[in-house]
């Protein structure tokens, strides 16, 4: 069952992150690379709360419904997470890449206990054919990671093909298959996979349309905590947008203009 509260204020008041620059500069990076990472941009105080909602999502998933389940749907199932949709700072960030007119599209848990498989190449959908609608994915990495533990790979410039179908195995297949002989759209430079290292409670933004990958969570690792929030322009559907009709209609105050697919 989604969960139903209106948001508090001393959820909206606290603040999420700490000092960072979001200008110019750091847009040109983002768009040229598909993706842009901030260290250790949560507060402690976030990473504690995030941890607690994230382990009652999991807890809820045993007796999921299939179609509903917390993983997929997790702010519907966590106050917490679900007041944090329309937080000041997560709007201000996200509207600082996609300007004023936004949709949240979904809230996915993404806790990887030691041991966790990687998970293969992959790039999602939206808007192929209008490139001015937008979609970004909000990654917070509560734990962090290492580039050989659990990590996030990606493809710098990849996301400028637009392609919503890049899929690949594991390196050998991409460098082979999708990458062979693509170079950057912008920079004419080869295509090259780079495997990111970030620190506790690192924020990561990412277009869509960005090859990404995970790496093996080692057996002797820990649990890794992570949440992604994702956002984008109206005007096209999403085959990605985790809301059931249930909780659209019964929005919490605070997230009426954010819900609605157009």
């Amino acid at each position: 069952m989604y969960k139903r509260h209106w948001l508090g204020e001393a959820d909206m008041a606290e603040a999420l992150f700490g000092d960072y620059q979001f200008g110019s500069e750091e847009k040109a990076l983002l768009d040229r690379d598909g993706h842009l990472i901030f260290p250790g941009l949560l507060t402690a105080s976030t990473c504690e709360r995030l941890i607690v909602a994230l382990r009652n999502v999991i807890r809820q998933g045993a007796g999921a419904t299939k179609g509903h389940e917390p993983q997929r749907f997790s702010a519907e199932f966590d106050d917490y997470l679900e007041s944090l949709i329309a937080h000041p700072d997560m709007l201000a960030l996200a509207r600082a890449i996609l300007g004023d007119d936004i949709r949240w599209d979904h809230c996915v848990s993404l806790v990887r206990p030691k041991g966790t498989p990687a998970m293969p190449w992959h790039s999602h959908e939206y808007s192929e054919d209008v490139p001015e609608l937008g979609f970004i994915r909000i990654f917070f990495y509560i734990s962090g990671f290492a580039h050989d533990d659990g990590g996030l790979k990606v493809i710098p410039g990849s996301h400028l093909f637009r392609d919503e179908a890049i899929r690949a195995s594991d390196d050998e297949a991409m460098t082979r298959g999708w990458m062979q002989d693509k170079v950057h759209p912008e920079t004419g430079d080869p295509l090259a996979i780079e495997y990111l290292d970030a620190a506790p409670g690192s924020v990561v933004v990412m277009w869509t349309h960005a090859a990404h990958g995970v790496v093996l969570r080692k057996p002797d690792s820990t649990t890794r905590y992570c949440v992604v929030y994702a956002y984008r322009n109206p005007g096209r559907p999403s085959q990605a947008r985790w809301i059931t009709p249930e909780y659209e209609q019964k929005a919490t105050l605070g997230l009426q203009e954010l819900l609605p697919l157009y």
